[in-house]
C-alpha cells in the first residue's frame, strides 16, 4: 500500500544579502498566497519573484527574491 506524505516547505525571504527564514502558514496554501500573507509583515514581497523550489534537509525550500533594484 502506498502512503502520501505531505512534503515540508521551507520559504527564505533574501533581500540585500540578508537571510530570513519564515514558518509555513498553512500548509494547504499555494505558495503565492503564502508570499501574500507575508507581504502584510514584508512589504518589499509586494515585487519578489518565487525561485523553483529546491529540496534541501529533508524539505522543500521556496525562495523569495526582491526585484526591485534589478535590471532585466
Amino acid at each position: 500500500m502506498l502512503e502520501v506524505i505531505q512534503q515540508e516547505r521551507a520559504f527564505i525571504l533574501k533581500e540585500n544579502n540578508q537571510t530570513t527564514h519564515l514558518a509555513d502558514p498553512d500548509p494547504e496554501w499555494v505558495v503565492q498566497a503564502v508570499l501574500n500573507f507575508y507581504s502584510n509583515t514584508y512589504p518589499i514581497l509586494n515585487n519578489a519573484k518565487i525561485s523553483a523550489p529546491e529540496f534541501r534537509n529533508d524539505r522543500l525550500e521556496y525562495i523569495f527574491e526582491s526585484v526591485i533594484g534589478t535590471k532585466g
